[in-house]
């Protein structure tokens, strides 16, 4: 009879030391899944930091461009003329790309406006970049004697462009700050409060000198000049405003021009249009 108790007290006690195992077990075991889940959480973590990079780089940006200085603008000559530029048809549209919102530009988003039923060929921002650039690095406006710019989009929205701004040079930055512009609606200067860009309310001519002479540009015109010669028979006392569109194709269609011209034979690029321009007033005024 002790044999069979002694098995049983044998027995009872390795199941017992057989379930203490089990529940160690089952207590080392318990927290895996927790494990599992903060593997994901910080997969998610990750996404949401890769998110935050790309918007900060956005950010940074446009920090450069507030912290950019402002150039000194200098008058020369006596004449009293003045040049305003309307930049018409701008591409410059916000749309949101998977998790975050940019400017459409049919090198980087053709497969998503294919996907949307619309023409890559249409989406140019690269233009409105490229003439801003050559009316704010021009010797016109170094002079000071460009007054203002403006642009208006496809979409309509119009904005000011300070002449002693420095647009950014890349295409990357420039687009990071007009899409801060058309979400945020100004940008100022670091450490002022000049806004730099603003967004305002239509019709532009509300914005324009009274008396200014508006002069519109296209290739399809019939009205083909020399611009240096065109610009001597308009006079030193009416400033002028010249209407140029930034879009890849197409002419502008606007109710405000005074005239409407072409001044070359050949279809030009809006930045070369601009550069023609530009050079026919500073031969005019006379000065280098």
């Amino acid at each position: 009879m002790g044999r069979p108790l002694g098995i049983k007290r044998g027995n009872r006690k390795r199941k017992e030391k057989y379930d203490a195992e089990i529940e160690e077990g089952e207590r080392e075991q318990e927290p895996q899944p927790k494990q599992l889940k903060a593997d994901d959480v910080s997969i998610e973590e990750e996404a949401e930091n890769q998110e935050k990079q790309s918007e900060e780089v956005e950010d940074d940006a446009v920090h450069q461009l507030e912290g950019i200085p402002l150039g000194p603008v200098q008058s020369q000559g006596s004449k009293n003329i003045g040049v305003t530029f309307v930049l018409e048809k701008a591409s410059l549209e916000v749309a949101k790309v998977g998790k975050t919102y940019q400017i459409l530009n049919s090198d980087d988003h053709a497969n998503f406006l294919k996907r949307n039923g619309r023409n890559p060929a249409d989406y140019r921002p690269d233009i409105v970049h490229q003439a801003l650039l050559a009316i704010l690095d021009s010797p016109l406006n170094k002079a000071g004697k460009v007054r203002a710019v403006y642009v208006r989009t496809e979409k309509g929205v119009l904005f000011e462009v300070k002449p002693h701004v420095r647009i950014p040079r890349t295409y990357k930055r420039f687009s990071g700050i007009m899409l801060q512009l058309l979400q945020k609606l100004s940008i100022t200067a670091a450490g002022k409060r000049e806004k730099l860009l603003r967004v305002i309310k239509n019709p532009v001519t509300q914005y324009l000198p009274a008396n200014a002479r508006r002069i519109g540009f296209s290739h399809s015109s019939e009205k083909l000049v020399e611009m240096q010669d065109y610009v001597a028979a308009i006079g030193d006392d009416s400033p002028l405003v010249f209407v140029v569109g930034a879009m890849a194709h197409g002419k502008i269609q606007t109710e405000y021009t005074d005239d409407f011209i072409s001044i070359s034979n050949y279809p030009l690029s809006a930045a070369c249009c601009i550069n023609m321009i530009c050079d026919a007033v500073r031969k005019h005024l006379k000065f280098i």
